[in-house]
C-alpha cells in the first residue's frame, strides 16, 4: 500500500468523477444572492488512498470531513459508475470509516473509489480517490507491539508490519519458505527479534523469504520501511563495562547484550532484505540487518540486503557467525561492525551503486571497538574471509556520488581480521584510521590481521587507480596524470598517527608472510566487468583469474574450524551461490 504518492492519471480521474457527480445529481447553479454569506465548502482527506489486497477481502479508508455548512451525503463512484450515496445529519466535522469488499478481478487490476461530499447547500467538496488493486494473496495487517505465543507466518498470505513489531522475550516466530512480508512505510513498519525471542526464517534457494517495501515497481525507494532487527544476549563492550543492556541508536527499544556468547535468537536462511533503513529520527536510520549481540547459537545464512537507507549488514558486539552475505547498491556501510563483535563470516559480497552513497561517507568496511576508540573489552576482533568487496567506479569516466570513501575503514582500536579477498572501485583502498589511535599499533602487534589481500585500482584513475569521487573526467588531463583540483586516493592510507607513519605502514603491509598484493587495475583480478552494472552480474572466476587458486590458509591463524579452506581469492570460485535466491532487478518485481 502507498500512501503517499499520487500518480499523475488521478488528476484527470478527479476532474471526469466530479462532472458524472455533478451531473447525476442534476445540480445546476446560476448565482448566489449578492447578500447571502455562505460558509467554506466543504472539504475531504484520506487516511489512506490506496490499498492491496485479494478478492473477498476487506479495505478501508477513513474519511475526514468538514462541512461548515453541514455535511448532506457521500457520493461514491466505483470506476466512475454511481455507487449507493451514505447520508449524514448535518454534521460540521466527521470522521466517516468506508470499507469495502475487494471484487473478484483477475490480479493486478485497480480499483478506484471516488468520493465527494455534499453540503447541506448543494455544494460539493473536491474528489478525494481511493485506490485498490487486486492481489493473488490477501494482506495480514501484523500490528506494532509484541508478539505473543509461537507464531506461524505462512506463503499464502502476505504481512505487512505497522509500526514495531516486536518477537518479545519467549516468544518463537516461524516463517515459511516463500513468504513475503512488507513494512508499512508511514508508521516505520520494523521488525524486531527481542532478547530471548526467536525467528526462523527458512526460505530456500528455490523459495526464499522477501522483506521489501509495500510500494509497487517504479515507486520503492531506500528506507521505505524499517528493517530486521535482531538483539541477544551476547557480549558487547558496553554491556561489559556496565553490566546493563544496551538500547540501539534510535531509541525504539531495542536492547541488547549479556554475558552468553553461545545465545540462540534463530535462523536466518535464504532470505532478501530489500529498501530498508527508514530513519526513526533525523540522521538514525534502521539498518537492513541489525544484529545487536546475537550469539554463535543463531544461524544467519545466505542473506541479501538490497537498497537500504543505511549500512547493509551491522554488528553491535555479539559472536554471531555467517556465510554467505550480500550488500547490495545500500546508501551506507557494506559491513559496519562495532561494539565487540566477535564472530566469524566467510563469503561476503558487496556492490555498490554509482550515485547511492550517504552523507557520514561510504565504505565498504566500516570497523570501530566503539565511538571513543577505547581499549574496551571484549575487543572488536571478528574475522572475515572471502570477501569480494566492490566499489562504485568501474572506468575513470564513471561518475560516483561525493561521499564515497574506502573499500575498508578500520579505525578506533578494532582488532579485526580479513583474509583471502579482494577489495576494488574506491577512491582510497585500505584505510588503518588512528584519528582515535590504536588500530594501528594493533596491526603492528598482529591483533589486527590483513592477509591474502588483493587491492586492486581503476585503469588511469588518479594516475595511481584512485582518485577523487568528485573528478569527472573529460579528456583532461591525461591518463596517467593527477588531477590539478583534485586529489589523487590511495590504495594504502594511514592516518598521521600511525606509529612510524605511512612508511612503517606500507612495511607491514607488504610483509611476505602476509602474502598481500597491490594490484593497478581490476582488470588484472580476472573478475567480470558485469559486477559493476545493474542487472544479473557473472560472479563466477574463469579459469584465467589470479584469483582463482590464490588463496592461502597456512598464513591465517585466526581462520578456524568454522571456514572453508576453499582456494579461490573473493567470494566465488567456479560455484555461484547466489543462483535461485538472489534478485538482482528487485526494482522491477512485481511481488503482488
Amino acid at each position: 500500500m502507498h500512501k503517499q504518492t499520487k500518480k499523475p492519471l488521478l488528476k484527470g480521474l478527479r476532474a471526469f468523477s466530479l462532472a458524472v457527480i455533478v451531473l447525476s445529481m442534476g445540480l445546476f447553479f446560476s448565482s448566489c444572492q449578492k447578500d447571502e454569506e455562505l460558509k467554506p465548502v466543504p472539504v475531504i482527506s484520506l487516511s489512506s488512498a490506496s490499498a492491496i489486497n485479494a478478492a473477498g477481502q476487506t479495505v478501508s479508508t477513513t474519511i475526514s470531513v468538514s462541512a461548515p455548512e453541514g455535511a448532506k451525503s457521500l457520493t461514491v463512484l466505483k470506476n466512475g459508475v454511481p455507487q449507493p450515496a451514505v447520508s449524514f445529519n448535518g454534521e460540521t466535522s466527521l470522521d466517516y470509516v468506508y470499507d469495502y469488499t475487494v471484487d473478484a478481478l483477475p490480479t493486478g487490476s485497480v480499483i478506484n473509489l471516488s468520493f465527494s461530499v455534499m453540503d447541506k447547500k448543494d455544494r460539493p467538496s473536491d474528489i478525494e480517490i481511493f485506490s485498490i488493486t487486486v492481489v493473488a494473496k490477501p494482506i495480514v495487517e501484523v500490528p506494532e507491539g509484541n508478539l505473543t505465543g509461537t507464531i506461524n507466518w505462512t506463503s499464502d498470505k502476505i504481512y505487512r508490519l505497522n509500526g514495531f513489531v516486536r518477537v518479545a522475550d519467549g516468544v518463537k516466530l516461524y516463517i515459511e519458505p516463500g513468504t513475503l512480508i512488507i513494512g508499512d512505510r508511514e508508521s516505520k513498519g520494523t521488525l524486531i527479534v527481542q532478547m530471548g525471542g526467536q525467528i526462523f526464517a527458512e526460505g530456500t534457494a528455490d523459495n526464499p523469504i522477501v522483506m521489501t517495501s509495500e510500494n509497487p515497481p517504479g515507486f520503492r525507494e531506500p528506507g521505505d520501511w524499517g528493517g530486521l532487527v535482531v538483539c541477544g544476549r551476547a557480549p558487547n563492550n558496553i554491556t561489559a563495562a556496565t553490566g546493563q543492556p544496551v538500547e540501539l541508536e534510535g531509541g525504539y527499544g531495542a536492547f541488547h547484550g549479556g554475558d552468553n556468547p553461545n545465545d540462540n535468537s534463530g535462523v536466518i536462511r535464504y532470505v532478501r532484505i530489500e529498501y530498508a533503513g527508514i530513519p526513526i529520527n533525523p540522521n538514525e536510520e534502521v539498518n537492513t540487518l541489525t544484529m545487536g549481540s546475537v550469539g554463535s547459537g543463531t544461524v544467519i545464512e545466505y542473506v541479501m540486503a538490497s537498497y537500504g537507507l543505511d549500512d547493509a549488514f551491522e554488528w553491535f558486539g555479539g559472536t554471531v557467525d555467517g556465510r554467505y552475505l550480500i550488500a547490495y547498491r545500500g546508501l551506507d556501510d557494506d559491513f559496519d561492525v562495532d561494539l565487540g563483535y566477535s564472530g566469524r563470516v566467510q563469503f561476503g559480497l558487496g556492490i555498490r551503486g554509482a550515485a547511492l552513497a550517504d552523507q557520514s561517507g561510504s565504505n565498504g568496511f566500516e570497523v570501530d571497538n566503539n565511538g571513543s576508540g577505547s581499549a574496551s573489552e571484549p575487543f572488536t576482533s571478528g574475522v572475515f574471509a572471502n570477501m569480494s568487496i566492490i566499489g562504485p567506479k568501474k572506468t575513470r569516466e564513471t561518475p560516483i556520488s561525493l561521499q564515497f570513501q574506502h573499500a575498508a575503514q578500520l579505525r578506533r582500536n578494532s582488532r579485526i581480521s580479513i583474509y583471502n579477498s579482494y577489495m576494488t572501485g574506491y577512491p582510497s583502498g585500505l584505510y588503518i584510521d588512528d584519528d582515535k589511535a590504536g588500530s594501528g599499533q594493533a596491526a603492528l602487534d598482529g591483533h589486527l590481521q590483513i592477509r591474502n589481500l588483493y587491492l586492486a585500482g581503476v585503469e588511469h584513475w588518479g594516475g595511481n587507480g584512485y582518485g577523487s569521487a568528485g573528478t569527472l573526467f573529460t579528456g583532461e588531463p591525461s591518463n596517467g596524470a593527477q588531477h590539478p583540483n583534485n586529489p589523487r586516493g590511495v590504495a594504502l592510507k594511514s592516518h598521521a598517527n600511525f606509529p612510524g607513519g605511512q612508511e612503517a605502514y606500507e612495511t607491514w603491509y607488504s610483509t611476505p608472510e602476509f602474502n598481500n598484493h597491490l594490484i593497478s587495475k581490476w582488470e588484472d583480478l580476472g573478475i567480470n566487468e558485469s559486477i559493476f552494472d545493474l542487472g544479473v552480474p557473472t560472479l563466477t572466476l574463469p579459469g584465467s583469474s589470479m584469483l582463482l587458486n590464490a588463496a592461502r590458509w597456512d598464513n591465517t591463524p585466526k581462520a578456524d574450524s568454522f571456514f572453508q579452506n576453499v582456494p579461490f581469492v573473493g567470494a566465488f570460485g567456479s560455484t555461484d551461490w547466489t543462483q535461485g535466491w538472489a534478485e538482482w532487478n528487485c526494482h522491477i518485481v512485481a511481488y503482488f
